[in-house]
């Protein structure tokens, strides 16, 4: 199976971003998953330039087209979804990439359920085959990213993220 791991952050040293680098090292050889944390790279949605997007947006959009499925884990800012992460999702409003894909969250910290609100209702719009069930949620806040690998390279951690990806995985294959 093959994941797309969305970062909703811009920040390089996001534990949004180092928990699903954990994701992609926690994968065994069924799944291959390659995450993306260039959100901040995507120039500003504008319809006019829907018909032929920048170079960024169409290897972005290549990249989902691609994938049997996509995690995304996002920071909370000001209790809502990064403007970052929230531009990239406009991008693919209207695209038939994204449209029947299947899709689930991850998430970084113990707190931030209101933006988390917010993008299960965007994410129920943008695919029908949102899961919101499937959740893997781990408190890494505060944590560096060398901090993060290291907390989730234990074998608790690890069981529960192949669990999580193989759920994902189950969930992706057609009905």
């Amino acid at each position: 199976m093959k994941f797309l791991a969305i970062s909703g952050s811009t920040r390089r040293a996001s534990t949004n971003t180092a928990l699903l680098h954990a994701l992609q090292a926690a994968a065994d050889q069924t799944h291959a998953l390659s995450v993306y944390d260039r959100v901040g790279e995507l120039p500003v949605f504008s319809p006019d330039l829907e018909l032929d997007p920048p170079p960024a947006v169409s290897a972005l959009v290549q990249a989902i087209a691609d994938a049997d499925g996509l995690i995304l884990a996002s920071p909370e800012y000001i209790r809502s979804i990064p403007g970052g992460l929230k531009n990239a999702i406009d991008w693919l409003v209207s695209r038939e990439e994204v449209v029947g894909k299947p899709i689930v969250l991850t998430h970084a910290s113990h707190r931030g359920d209101d933006m988390l609100g917010q993008l299960r209702v965007i994410l129920a719009t943008l695919s029908d085959r949102f899961n919101e069930e499937l959740f893997l949620r781990l408190p890494l806040m505060k944590l560096l990213p060398d901090e993060v690998a290291a907390h989730l390279s234990a074998p608790r951690h690890q069981e529960e993220m192949r669990r999580f990806l193989d759920t994902f995985a189950n969930y992706c294959k057609p009905a």
